[in-house]
């Protein structure tokens, strides 16, 4: 079945048995395969098959990336869900195989394959399908196996269209998500200190894990911070090393990223109206650097503010803000805030001001995003991205485990229709904190105060949680979750529509976008429309190649 509906345990599987998909080269594609049974039935797995082509071409199986859904129990709602159904939700992805070294996975508290299916209960699988970017167009086919102790096996057409483009290796939408690399080294710690287990003794080898892991869902890895921290020489000037500038440049282009978090200004000095002078020279190592990495597409950014939400935050940011865009430096300043101001929340008189002329990249809430005003800003060269935290405002497509797979994928949309750049979400995406054990309950965030209608103990399944912990499947790192799988498909949505905005027929792709996303707050909800204005976005891509 498609890959971006969520099935129950409690729902039925389906009873199709063929898989009809298309994709660009270059391009991740995905299907589900549902098993359900009225008895018990010992010993299910999946063995993949190679899908031929055109000329002899072949989509191998062993690219194939096969995993195990694992299921958890929700029975209360994320704040604000009415839609909300109890049951076991579907979410971490348990992998057939070690990521890196494709090797199988040893004996752990969670297997993926053989699995034994309990009766009455609708179990699924991920198939994660890589068209290489050399990949013959037209039609694949070939045959998915899943084999039972004891019964006969079931096998599974699979046919794949590979259409004739490519999508860029360095995807256009940018993203912020955090770094979980730098998270899991808490997270490993606490774990220890309360007597549950050692921290990783590998810890290049988990970090290579995560970081290949994030990349291959087409989000931006973080590298470590001492490639982004420029060494101060005795004349009062920064610079950063060959060795540093060498090691970012090859993380960038093996990690294929757009978008590099620097060092908060802070680090550096403690006053910027004081030490002017030493903040420019700072920002001056990093135009060198920049200069010499010769990868003009990447957007170095200074998180500068998280929320200011007070006059004091106010301040802070109209004061180290200007101070930074003054240098003229290739560092943008980034603050999670709107470029409006709130009413009510900056008091009738408005006396904090605004932040204009101290930001660089916007980052709206969903819900607090003004295309109007924002393209005022856009105007002046500014940018704006698009972020998301709990459920805040009027509906928009919230990002917890009980909202629609759809809600990961239609911002995307949504971001390029508002000629936004970037999608950003706090936490590093490993937020487990307030369960002991997040494969056994769903990792949440309880909030307390956060709105003023809202009642401490408002509960966000999965805020901040967009991958789980390893070791419960056999190795230290992370491993995804389908709602991750939903977020790389809007980037690669989103890389159709910047081809075709490129190729100069942005008013046509932006038709097909408004008929499903009419605003933040009213969208389509049926995934199937997506595909399908998919394939029209693919079909009007090769037209005008052939042009």
């Amino acid at each position: 079945m498609r890959d971006t509906v969520r099935v129950l345990r409690d729902e039925p599987a389906g009873s199709t048995k063929n898989v009809a998909l298309a994709a660009a080269r270059n391009e991740w594609e995905s299907f589900q395969i549902l098993v359900r049974s009225e008895s018990p039935v010992k010993g299910v797995s999946v063995e993949p098959g190679d899908l031929r082509g055109p000329g002899g071409s072949v989509i191998r199986a062993a690219d194939a990336v096969l995993y195990r859904q694992h299921q958890l129990e929700l029975t209360r709602p994320t704040n604000r869900n009415a839609d909300f159904k109890p049951g076991w939700y579907p979410d971490a992805l348990i992998p057939f195989r070690h990521p890196l070294t494709k090797q199988p996975l040893g004996d752990a508290r969670f297997k993926a394959v053989p699995f034994d299916l309990p009766a009455n209960e609708t179990h699924g699988f991920w198939v994660d399908l890589y068209v290489p970017a050399g990949a013959k167009p037209g039609k694949y086919g070939g045959t998915y196996r899943v084999t039972v102790e004891g019964h006969p096996t079931a096998e599974i057409a699979v046919e794949i269209t590979v259409w004739d483009f490519e999508l860029p290796h360095v995807p256009t939408l940018q993203t912020a998500l955090g770094s979980p690399a730098d998270q899991m080294r808490g997270y490993y710690a606490g774990r220890a200190k309360a007597g549950q287990g050692p921290a990783p003794k590998d810890w290049d080898g988990v970090t290579a894990q995560i970081t290949e892991e994030v990349s291959r869902h087409l989000v931006n890895a973080t590298p470590a911070a001492r490639l982004l921290k420029p060494q101060p020489e005795s004349d009062g000037s920064y610079r950063f090393t060959a060795q540093q500038i060498d090691a970012l440049r090859k993380f960038v282009d093996t990690y294929h990223v757009n978008a590099l978090p620097t060092p908060h200004p802070s680090s550096v000095i403690k006053d910027p109206d004081t030490e002017r002078g030493r903040l420019h020279a700072w920002l001056k190592s990093f135009d060198r650097m920049a200069e010499e990495l010769k990868r003009p597409g990447v957007t170095f950014f200074t998180y500068l503010k998280d929320e200011p939400n007070t006059e004091e935050d106010y301040r802070y940011v109209q004061k180290w803000g200007r101070a930074v865009r003054e240098a003229k430096s290739v560092v943008k300043v980034m603050v999670v805030e709107q470029p409006w101001t709130e009413p009510g929340k900056r008091g009738s008189d408005r006396a904090w001001g605004d932040l204009f002329g101290a930001v660089d990249i916007w980052c709206p809430l969903f819900s607090l995003h003004r295309q109007d005003d924002a393209a005022k800003r856009q105007a002046l060269g500014e940018t704006i991205w698009a972020y998301t935290a709990l459920c805040q405002g009027p509906p928009t497509p919230w990002w917890q485990i009980d909202y629609p797979l759809l809600n990961y994928r239609v911002p995307a949309w949504m971001a390029w229709r508002d000629q936004m750049k970037g999608l950003l979400y706090w936490g590093g995406m490993v937020y487990w904190s307030k369960v002991e054990d997040p494969w056994q309950q769903a990792p949440y965030f309880v909030g307390k105060g956060v709105f003023q209608q809202g009642q401490p103990g408002l509960v966000f399944h999965g805020e901040g949680s967009l991958v789980y912990p390893a070791r419960a499947v056999g190795y230290d790192g992370i491993v995804p979750t389908i709602r991750l799988k939903a977020l790389r498909d809007g980037i690669e949505d989103y890389e159709y529509l910047a081809l075709l905005e490129r190729a100069g027929l942005r008013a046509e792709a932006e038709k097909i976008v408004r008929s499903l996303t009419e605003s933040w707050f009213k969208w389509e909800k049926d995934a199937a429309a997506y595909a399908d204005a998919r394939a029209k976005l693919a079909a009007m891509i090769m037209e005008a190649k052939r042009k």
